[in-house]
C-alpha cells in the first residue's frame, strides 16, 4: 500500500506508538474536506497534505489578494488575482505528490453542502462566512460526519470538534447565525499573521486524531489568547 519513498517520508510518525503502520494506513485512507483556503485553511492544508492524508478536498472560490499574503502562507505576490485553490494545489502537489487534491470551485451554502460533504469522512471548517458555516454544520449533522471548527480575530482563536461521539453541534452553542453587521471581521478589526497558523495547526491536529479514532476536541471549546498564551477550555 505504501511505496518505499512513502515509508521513508512518513517514517518519523510511523515509529510513534500511537500511529504505527496501521495508523498511517488510516491516515492515507482518509478523505478530508477543507472549507476555505484562507488564513486557517492554508496551515490545515499544508499539514494534512504533509502527513499523508489520502484525499484532500478544497472548497474555495475566491482569488488571492495582496492583503492575504501576511497570513495565507501558501501564496506569493505572483499569485495575486489567481484562484486560491489553483495556486494552493500547485504548492501542495509539489510538496507531496501522493495526496489526491480535489478542487471544489463553489461557494458552499445550503443548496450544495450536503452533496459536497457526502464524499468525505470529516470536514474542517476554516471559512469566514456564517451562512457557509451553518450550512456545513447542518450537512455534517444530517450525515453524521465530524466537523472541526476554528475561528480567529486579532490575537485570539477558537477550536472545537462538533458532531463526534455524541458531542454537540454548532447550533447547540449558537442556534442561529448572527447578522453580518453584528460580528467583527478581520478586514475591519485585523488579525496578526501568525494567529491563523497556530489555530490552523491545532485544527489539523484534531483532524488527524479523528482519522486515527483517537480522542480530540469533541465536547470542549478551546479559546486561546496568543498574547499571553492563556487558554480557556469550555465544556458543552
Amino acid at each position: 500500500m505504501f511505496t518505499t519513498e512513502e515509508v521513508v517520508r512518513y517514517s518519523r510518525q510511523i515509529i510513534l506508538e500511537d500511529i504505527g503502520p496501521e495508523g498511517q494506513r488510516q491516515i492515507k485512507q482518509g478523505r478530508v474536506l477543507v472549507i476555505g483556503a484562507g488564513g486557517l485553511g492554508c496551515p490545515v492544508l499544508q499539514y494534512l497534505n504533509a502527513v499523508g492524508i489520502g484525499t484532500l478536498g478544497i472548497a474555495e472560490f475566491d482569488v488571492v489578494e495582496a492583503t492575504n499574503l501576511h497570513r495565507q502562507i501558501l501564496y506569493r505576490p505572483s499569485d495575486i488575482g489567481r484562484k486560491k485553490a489553483t495556486a494552493a494545489i500547485e504548492v501542495l502537489h509539489a510538496h507531496n505528490p501522493y495526496t489526491q487534491l480535489v478542487h471544489h470551485d463553489i461557494k458552499v451554502d445550503e443548496t450544495n453542502a450536503a452533496a459536497l460533504v457526502a464524499d468525505y469522512d470529516l470536514v474542517v471548517d476554516g471559512c469566514d462566512n456564517f451562512n457557509t458555516r451553518y450550512a456545513v454544520n447542518d450537512a455534517c449533522v444530517q450525515q453524521g460526519k465530524p466537523l472541526v471548527y476554528g475561528s480567529i480575530l486579532g490575537f485570539e482563536g477558537q477550536v472545537t470538534v462538533f458532531n463526534r461521539d455524541g458531542s454537540g453541534q454548532l447550533r447547540d452553542l449558537f442556534p442561529e447565525p448572527p447578522d453580518a453587521d453584528e460580528v467583527p471581521s478581520c478586514s475591519e478589526n485585523g488579525v496578526l499573521g501568525t494567529v491563523p497558523g497556530i489555530i490552523g495547526t491545532i485544527m489539523a491536529q484534531a483532524a488527524i486524531h479523528i482519522l486515527l479514532g483517537q480522542p480530540s476536541f469533541e465536547g470542549r471549546f478551546l479559546l486561546l489568547d496568543t498574547r499571553s498564551m492563556e487558554r480557556k477550555v469550555l465544556s458543552f
